[in-house]
């Protein structure tokens, strides 16, 4: 009998939130209809320690590996942890296609703006995100944080914004109201990130 997948995502109180989390348990399930798929939450859900069990594998629904992923997670759980979703550059075409979608012209400059934490490795995730972006548009693309971690997303002045964010919510509204002329929806429930959910399930039971 296969493992278990169990999602872990965050949580917020934006309904929205919530919303693709399940479209991404739908497709994760759709792809792989032999594995029991659930979603756990560290706040405002089901939570996580309730539906992993020793046996499952979890997969951190996160796009940095900051706190959450490195200490919360493990702590709250005796099962087998992979890595976050992100950073992977396969995210860079979602990154593009949400900037596409959103008026983006390949001549504007580009900042990715992440959500941002107090690790500096979660702030590291972020900048590596930002230079696969920039490889992949030929334009030089840096980082910025709505939270903690430097240079804050108000004191860049970006003409385009690139959202490094899961879902909307409270980091997705501070974004669009930055300024820049073109800001781009976050990554949502697209079908990669179902992919890259998969590829960190099978590499851990591998």
């Amino acid at each position: 009998m296969q493992s278990a997948l169990v999602i872990a995502a965050h949580g917020s109180a934006d309904p929205q939130f919530a919303e693709v989390v399940d479209t991404v348990v739908a497709e994760v399930s759709q792809r792989r209809p032999g594995i029991e798929v659930r979603a756990g939450y560290l706040g405002h859900g089901v939570p996580l320690e309730t539906v992993a069990d020793p046996a499952s594998v979890v997969v951190p629904l996160f796009l940095a590996s900051g706190f959450h992923v490195r200490t919360d997670i493990p702590a709250r759980t005796d099962a087998t942890v992979t890595p976050a979703v992100g950073p992977d550059r396969r995210l860079v075409d979602v990154l593009v296609r949400r900037l596409h979608e959103a008026g983006w012209r390949d001549e504007q400059p580009l900042v990715l703006a992440a959500a941002g934490s107090s690790d500096d490795r979660a702030l590291a995730d972020a900048h590596q995100m930002a230079r696969d972006l920039g490889d992949a548009v030929g334009v030089e693309v840096q980082a910025a944080f709505l939270g903690a971690g430097d240079p804050p997303l108000a004191d860049v002045g970006a003409a385009a914004v690139a959202s490094y964010l899961l879902a909307p919510g409270h980091f997705a509204d501070a974004a669009a109201e930055c300024g820049a002329a073109v800001v781009a929806a976050p990554l949502g429930a697209d079908p990669l990130i179902a992919q890259i959910i998969l590829d960190r399930y099978d590499a851990a039971r591998d």
